[in-house]
């Protein structure tokens, strides 16, 4: 089906065919018995692939990453596809428009998008409103970072104030400080504000689970545009502070094998199959400091179980996409998790985890990507 209404949608610019999409889903889903015919062409389709991850059960492996569903209004729709959670966000303290348009842009024959959108969200209160207070539709992210007006001397302040707001609707929290697109994020990740953050939100996290009784895990999004030692100093702060898993990774500002690309010069983060590599080498070497005391969820160009695979061969325990639900639809999921299943009874092990640790390769020396 989605390959028959694809053109059409791709004829449209990226961000309005993006709006299309959730308007028709919007419209469908208020028609009784959508909900279920969805879940039955898509969810009920994909095998039972169990992996438990920050002390939270996942049916499968597969994640939505942050950035399609910004609002918190579509969590119903998406999970009828199957994933075994969805990332929701980045949402902010304070709503805001992001950046001007236009601000996303397909290169389509890379299977690539660059986007500067720049945070565009409701705000975290009106967030919270449209997930509403009942039960979830499957076990939710929520990917918080801070205004762009906010001076990152004050970034805390927002990322605490929002860490408050979602605690209680998120089976985990993402700390979003590697977007490109809000203006000194990304020095969010340098060692002296990157400590002050973790120990910030860890204190808050304390807090909100005496007051709750409900332990929620605080995930770090990071970006793969870091050095060694950058990586390596992340790899000590997460231990140290316990942070309780590594999101990696965002978009990139490099251009790898796209520079010929009409639209290569567009300013913003690049994701989709060009960040493969490069996300994979990060999630190596991440791995090689973490040695599995610290979960990773591994993202960046993943389009089909042999690219989900070598991100868990690399040391993700699990793994998430976006762009490849652009390009192949929502029946994407039910492939890649279905390609992870066959591995696993090729494998003679019972579950994923078991399969994944005996074919992992013996630690060594961490890939280096090609340059971009």
């Amino acid at each position: 089906m989605y390959r028959l209404i694809r053109p059409f949608l791709f004829r449209l610019d990226a961000e309005r065919s993006h709006r299309l999409t959730f308007g028709m889903m919007r419209a469908g889903y208020r028609v009784p018995g959508v909900s279920p015919l969805v879940r039955a062409v898509c969810a009920n389709r994909v095998p039972s692939l169990p992996v438990e991850a920050m002390g939270l059960r996942f049916p499968n492996p597969l994640g939505l990453a942050a950035g399609l569903d910004k609002d918190g209004r579509h969590a119903r729709g998406l999970a009828d596809f199957g994933f075994g959670w969805l990332e929701l966000g980045t949402v902010t303290p304070r709503a805001q428009p992001g950046n001007p348009g236009p601000r996303m842009f397909r290169l389509t024959a890379e299977h690539a998008l660059i986007n500067r959108m720049g945070f565009n969200n409701p705000g975290v209160d009106a967030f919270v409103r449209h997930l509403g207070g009942g039960p979830k539709p499957c076990l939710l992210g929520i990917n918080i970072g801070k205004n762009r007006d906010t001076p990152v001397e004050r970034a805390v302040e927002d990322y605490v104030h929002a860490l408050r707001a979602v605690y209680i609707h998120a089976a985990y929290v993402a700390v979003n400080v590697s977007s490109p697109n809000t203006p000194g994020l990304r020095a969010l990740q340098e060692q002296s504000r990157l400590e002050e953050l973790l120990g910030a939100l860890k204190l808050e996290q304390a807090a909100l689970t005496r007051a709750h009784g409900l332990y929620v895990p605080i995930a770090l999004k990071i970006a793969p545009d870091l050095t060694d030692e950058q990586l390596d100093t992340i790899a000590r702060l997460v231990l140290e502070h316990r942070f309780d898993a590594v999101i990696a990774t965002n978009t990139t500002l490099a251009r790898p094998g796209v520079g010929h690309a009409l639209l290569a010069g567009e300013a913003g983060g690049l994701s989709g199959r060009p960040l493969r590599e490069r996300a994979t080498v990060v999630i190596h070497k991440l791995h090689a400091q973490l040695q599995g005391r610290v979960p990773i969820i591994g993202v960046g160009g993943i389009e089909n179980a042999d690219d989900a695979w070598e991100k868990l061969l690399a040391g993700a325990d699990l793994v998430q996409i976006y762009t490849a639900l652009v390009y192949e639809g929502p029946g994407i999921v039910r492939r890649i998790v279905a390609g992870l299943a066959e591995r696993v009874r090729a494998s003679g092990h019972a579950t994923l985890v078991e399969a994944v640790k005996a074919a992992r390769p013996a630690p060594a020396a961490a890939p280096t990507a090609r340059p971009a």
